[in-house]
């Protein structure tokens, strides 16, 4: 299993490397590198001026020191970057769907139908998107507990959220 590498938050603009002041909105973004994906956040001007290429973004803001994270992820946002990793074949990449299956499983955004092996000999699950009326299939990359557990907290660091 890759090790990722997520660094947190430096309160900073990656682009200007201008702080972020309480209450900034800015958008968090994974970028794919040459080491896997990395989050990085852009003010709000940065992004509209640099349209920087990312991966996946979201909407934050800064919070007060010692305060409650304000986190502008929600539901949607966490289908709409399922759905990007569809086609998606690197096994860091895999494994990150997976876990977020499990968490949108959890939020009851996806309910398990049935599994089969695919032509690679994988595992395949077939899932139903809840209020939808559609299939998305996932591919289970049989990790443990403990990996399962370090990545859900990997995904939570990148997402600035309690998974």
């Amino acid at each position: 299993m890759a090790d990722w590498q997520i660094s947190k938050p430096l309160g900073q603009c990656y682009g200007t490397n201008q702080p972020f002041e309480v209450g900034q909105e800015y958008y968090a973004a994974l970028v794919e590198t040459d080491e896997g994906l990395e989050r990085r956040d852009f003010s709000c001007a940065y992004w509209q001026e640099a349209q920087p290429p990312v991966y996946c973004f979201w909407k934050s803001r800064m919070p007060e020191e010692g305060g409650k994270k304000r986190l502008l992820v929600d539901d949607e946002m966490l289908m709409a970057f399922f759905d990007r990793l569809a086609e998606e074949t690197e096994t860091e990449k895999v494994q990150f769907r997976f876990v977020l299956t499990l968490i949108l499983m959890r939020k009851r955004r996806l309910k398990y139908d049935a599994s089969r092996t695919d032509e690679q000999e994988r595992e395949v699950w077939t899932l139903g998107v809840t209020g939808q009326d559609r299939q998305v299939e996932v591919v289970n990359p049989h990790l443990t507990e403990d990996q399962i557990e370090q990545l859900s907290g990997q995904v939570g660091q990148i997402l600035q959220v309690d998974l």
